[in-house]
């Protein structure tokens, strides 16, 4: 970290006038945010309700040539959401989304949130048994599966719990036009809500703070996926904290958006403070480096969000004499590197970045109000950071046995304080919601969340992003949990025993995947090719491994935990190393052995991940 990232009395000098200038809305959204009050109406469906009498003729979503206003958008969401209660879902129920990003998803979430139904936001890059599990852990008493994901639906369909009754499809395309053919043994679900009342239902003001919004899934630090409980109220933190607070769109602004909807990212953060804005959300199926600016241009785009590699992507990207020629005046998202932060300022003349923090399982989030270079920004809850030992795997505690909070400059733990006013739901597990918990931190009785994550106090409760911990690492914009990695590789033919890890590449934000395999046969005969394809069904492509280390066993803790620190720290180099490594590269289709050239080639850059 530079010295210059700290922040000192007199760069927070230099910002007053601009916090004053949006202290109302900064109010305004605190006063959202912390909505404690059980008995009042609060929620997405009501939040949509608002925009739409606001702002009835404004752009709501445009998602190529489809355009829809308020009013429009805010209809089509009753539709399905008289149709769903007529099929028998209720408020508590959880419905399975299984769709890429286009306005039929938020049709369908806006629908579920007025009823009082928990939409459970499918991961659409999950195959095999990850996407069995992630269905199944919230036995869903209905599914909505749009065509593009129809095929990965019924490859699993048997194992799954979704009643025969209750599945709904959705053509890929424009359905509001044309609902399409209707593959046997569905239900059409635009077909069928066309005729349906455009009014709001009366379930939108019986939906509260503690009324469960969404099920996201997280890969946490063990295992298969966990379904975060996102309740209204928190959503409402969102929407007022970032909306009102941070973001501050206008009705003709209009942003950006090309992240997966299935993350609290997009779908909180981002359609959030499009919706406290009642501006316009221009939506995207999935990112493109080569299309990006010009979809911005094309849109009158004034803002968009974005995740740390996106902006890589972009960057790697030839300098253009029209990257200025842009409308941006804030971009909102998390994970941009330091080593770019300025430089993709200049380069595109973005004025704000709006760097976040925050977990979807989390109790704490921090924000860049003060548009602070390289910083996710300060927190208006209650947090510490904390000494950590890398080697212990644990935060340092003192005579006491209470922890101790690093000095300014210093790196350690971030954990937030469990209060009412900064709850933590924790997951659908009671059991691995109380593994997230410190208890006796600083006093007897307190207890505070265990975000898993490394921050650097810099000072005037800012904070800086360092690294992750534990078994969960984070690769093109999402988090990886060696676990379930594991468990896929394990139940290949000849693999015996696998360890999973993040590993530094060059030129890249995150940790790559690699695991260290212990085969029961020689790695030489062994089918890797078949293995890579077998792992492209079994896992998204962010979690595939890159490099596979070949182990003739495994070094394990007192406690048999896999030693992880020396594999990280040798990562793909084979200087460190007498074992075999192999490496998928890109546009390949097997891994093959990797090589003191081509591991040059890697650290260069010369391939691009």
């Amino acid at each position: 970290m530079s010295s210059s990232d700290l922040i000192t009395f007199p760069k927070i000098a230099k910002k007053i006038p601009g916090l004053l200038a949006g202290l109302g809305g900064t109010i305004k959204g605190i006063k959202l945010g912390k909505i404690t009050d059980p008995t009042q109406p609060v929620g997405l469906g009501l939040c949509v309700e608002e925009a739409a009498e606001k702002n009835p003729h404004g752009v709501a979503i445009l998602y190529k040539d489809v355009s829809l206003t308020y009013h429009q958008f805010n209809a089509w969401a009753n539709r399905i959401a008289n149709t769903l209660q007529k099929q028998g879902v209720r408020k508590g129920d959880a419905v399975a989304i299984y769709v890429e990003n286009r306005p039929e998803l938020f049709a369908c979430v806006t629908a579920c949130a007025k009823i009082g139904a928990v939409n459970a936001m499918i991961n659409t890059s999950q195959r095999g048994k990850v996407l069995i599990h992630s269905i199944n852990l919230v036995s869903p008493k209905a599914a909505i599966v749009g065509e593009e994901l129809l095929e990965a639906y019924h490859e699993v369909e048997t194992d799954l719990v979704v009643p025969q009754e209750r599945r709904y499809y959705l053509a890929d395309q424009d359905t509001l036009n044309n609902a399409g053919d209707t593959p046997k043994g569905w239900a059409n679900l635009a077909e069928i809500s066309k005729s349906e009342s455009g009014s709001n239902p009366p379930t939108s003001k019986h939906i509260f703070i503690e009324d469960p919004c969404f099920y996201i899934y997280t890969s946490g630090t063990t295992g298969m996926p966990k379904a975060v409980v996102f309740n209204h109220g928190r959503f409402m933190k969102a929407y007022g904290a970032m909306g009102y607070g941070a973001v501050r769109l206008q009705p003709h602004d209009r942003m950006y958006v090309t992240l997966p909807f299935y993350h609290a990212t997009a779908m909180a953060v981002c359609w959030g403070s499009i919706l406290a804005g009642k501006a316009g959300l221009v939506l995207s199926r999935k990112f493109s480096a080569s299309g990006f600016w010009d979809d911005i241009r094309k849109y009158d785009a004034t803002a968009f969000g974005y995740v740390g590699e996106l902006c890589r992507y972009l960057m790697d990207r030839p300098a253009q004499p029209n990257d200025r020629d842009n409308k941006i005046r804030i971009m909102v998202g998390n994970g941009l590197r330091p080593s770019i932060w300025k430089g993709f300022k200049e380069r595109f003349g973005v004025e704000t970045v709006m760097e976040l923090y925050a977990s979807s399982e989390g109790n704490i989030g921090f924000t860049n109000v003060l548009n602070f270079d390289n910083t996710v920004g300060l927190s208006p809850f209650p947090y510490a950071i904390v000494k950590y030992d890398k080697e212990l795997e644990a935060p340092v505690r003192d005579a006491k046995n209470h922890m101790i909070k690093v000095k300014k400059g210093q790196t350690g733990l971030l954990i937030g304080e469990i209060t009412p006013k900064s709850p933590f739901h924790g997951y659908t597990d009671a059991a691995k919601t109380e593994d997230c918990i410190f208890r006796n931190v600083f006093k007897q009785g307190d207890a505070w969340f265990n975000s898993g994550d490394l921050m650097r106090d810099i000072g005037f409760k800012h904070a800086q992003f360092v690294d992750r911990l534990g078994d969960t690492f984070r690769w093109k914009g999402e988090n990886v949990s060696t676990t379930e990695v594991e468990h896929i590789l394990d139940s290949f033919p000849h693999v015996s025993e696998s360890v999973v890890y993040g590993v530094e590449v060059p030129n890249t934000n995150g940790r790559a995947g690699m695991a260290s395999i212990r085969f029961d046969e020689d790695h030489q005969i062994f089918d890797f090719k078949k293995f890579l394809a077998y792992l492209k069904h079994e896992l998204p492509p962010y979690a595939i491994p890159l490099f596979i280390r070949v182990s003739e066993g495994m070094e394990t803790t007192g406690t048999f935990k896999h030693k992880k620190a020396p594999l990280k720290d040798a990562g793909f180099d084979l200087s460190k190393q007498d074992n075999a490594v192999y490496a998928w590269l890109p546009g390949q289709d097997t891994f093959i052995l990797l090589t003191p050239e081509i591991q040059k080639k890697i650290e260069n850059g010369d391939y691009r991940y």
